[in-house]
């Protein structure tokens, strides 16, 4: 065998190799991902009663590590799975803080926020869903994920903690079961907000109708009873932090977010308060054709820094029928559309009543890379809803987890030439050490034959 020939066949077997350890590595790292489930402290309900509590310091992975998955559901003492039609999650919503750690009691002045990086300021949560949480993905690809627990992000004197809001609404023996999860301000007989303020004229329903303690009405002869405890639990999957991790950042992007839009660097500070709910007119009431009944709703939001989507989901509520995501050229980037429910067990909850869950194509799980927002990009987002009837306290958020470019390096190890998977295969010192041994054997074998005065290349002479 030539020396060309017996290189050819040590490339192949190093390539062959190298690319079943990188499968080992796959293989370690989903192994190495770890889950943790939790249940927030009890909410007591009974029937028609509307709770919005918030939850500090609750439960959680601590330490560097990358969030992978963030999961929720509402079950009983017993841990069995709560349906929709018993008691509807408007939304639960996970944020990270920073506490001073001399501080015993939930001081609100002395926390810092920690917020996601979309503009929204009133829309600091890391993760947040409804009534469609359980058939939504939320898992983060390889190699990304969430980085949290950083020692060097958190300030001097504080540590890092988490707060949970979860807004659960009971519905059984409610006179008007839709009603009541859209939070109509005449069934919850509500003419203030939880401040005391008076609702703004032409205010009919929303979350402004159905805050923490407020009581939906109920059928006759049910106006108490029914009391029981629930929880929300909830499911962290996680992995330790690691060099080989890309790190992607939230955005929470607003369908009601229609502030003007600032020209030049200026968006860079433009952060904006979003109205987060809004109301679907009823297509009567704009003389709309019956075939045509859907409400519309468009903004355009600028990010101030790009990347790959690595992730998008939407969250709809009731009468939802899509939500798409479309770039400044117009191409489209993502789109999430509804699981309306077929039958009676939690998950499936039947009708066109109940989202349960938000589907993110293959366009909102796109291959790393091939769908990018540029900095600075003018985006349009679309909220689609029915409008047969008219919709109150609606909201059309749309979440979007974006990895910012990364350097590039040449390796034969990968046609990707990404630099996790190259970093990656440098860490598995063990594998370079055989890789480097087996070229030295055949580096050997060619020299002695080379000696030995056979199998060399000769110069053609004309």
């Amino acid at each position: 065998m030539c020396r060309s020939q017996l290189w050819i066949l040590s490339l192949s077997i190093l390539l062959s190799f190298s690319r079943h350890i990188a499968s080992l590595g796959v293989e370690e790292e989903n192994k190495s991902v770890k889950t943790s489930v939790f249940l927030s402290p009890p909410i007591d309900l009974k029937h028609g009663l509307s709770l919005n509590k918030f939850y500090f310091d609750i439960p959680f992975p601590r330490g560097h590590i990358a969030l992978k998955s963030f999961n929720a559901e509402v079950v009983d003492e017993n841990g069995n799975s709560i349906p929709l039609h018993e008691t509807y999650l408007h939304h639960w919503a996970l944020h990270r803080y920073y506490d001073q750690k001399a501080v015993k009691d939930d001081d609100l002045a002395k926390i810092i926020i920690v917020r996601n990086s979309g503009p929204c300021r009133n829309i600091g949560q890391y993760y947040g869903l409804g009534a469609e949480t359980r058939k939504t993905k939320t898992w983060v690809p390889d190699p990304y994920g969430i980085e949290i627990g950083n020692p060097n992000e958190v300030p001097e004197g504080y540590e890092e903690k988490w707060l949970l809001n979860v807004h659960a609404i009971d519905t059984r023996k409610v006179e008007d079961r839709v009603g009541c999860t859209e939070c109509k301000c005449s069934l919850y007989n509500v003419t203030s907000d939880e401040y005391g303020k008076k609702l703004a004229n032409g205010y009919v329903g929303g979350l402004h109708c159905c805050y923490d303690e407020t009581q939906c009405r109920a059928e006759e002869g049910f106006g108490d009873g029914g009391e029981r405890k629930l929880y929300l639990r909830y499911t962290v999957k996680w992995i330790e932090w690691s060099p080989r991790i890309l790190p992607v950042k939230i955005y929470i992007l607003d369908i009601t977010d229609t502030r003007d839009r600032p020209t030049g660097l200026d968006f860079v500070n433009a952060c904006s308060n979003c109205e987060v709910e809004y109301t679907v007119p009823s297509c009567d009431s704009v003389g709309e054709d019956k075939g045509e009944c859907i409400d519309v709703k468009k903004t355009k939001i600028v990010l101030p820094h790009g990347g790959d989507i690595i992730y998008g989901v939407a969250h709809q509520h009731i009468g939802g029928i899509g939500s798409a995501l479309y770039g400044e050229d117009g191409r489209h980037l993502c789109s999430s559309n509804p699981i309306y429910g077929e039958g009676e067990e939690a998950g499936d909850e039947a009708g066109y009543i109940y989202i349960v869950g938000m589907s993110t194509m293959s366009t909102c799980y796109p291959k790393p890379g091939s769908v990018n927002i540029r900095d600075g990009e003018l985006l349009t987002l679309v909220f689609n809803y029915s409008s047969l009837r008219m919709r109150t306290g609606v909201m059309g958020l749309f979440h979007i987890f974006l990895a910012e470019p990364q350097p590039k390096h040449t390796s034969f190890f990968s046609q990707e030439l990404v630099v996790p998977r190259f970093a990656h295969l440098v860490e598995q010192w063990w594998v370079l050490l055989l890789a480097g041994g087996l070229m030295a054997v055949v580096a050997a074998a060619i020299y002695r034959r080379r000696k030995e005065g056979g199998g060399g290349y000769q110069m053609v002479v004309n």
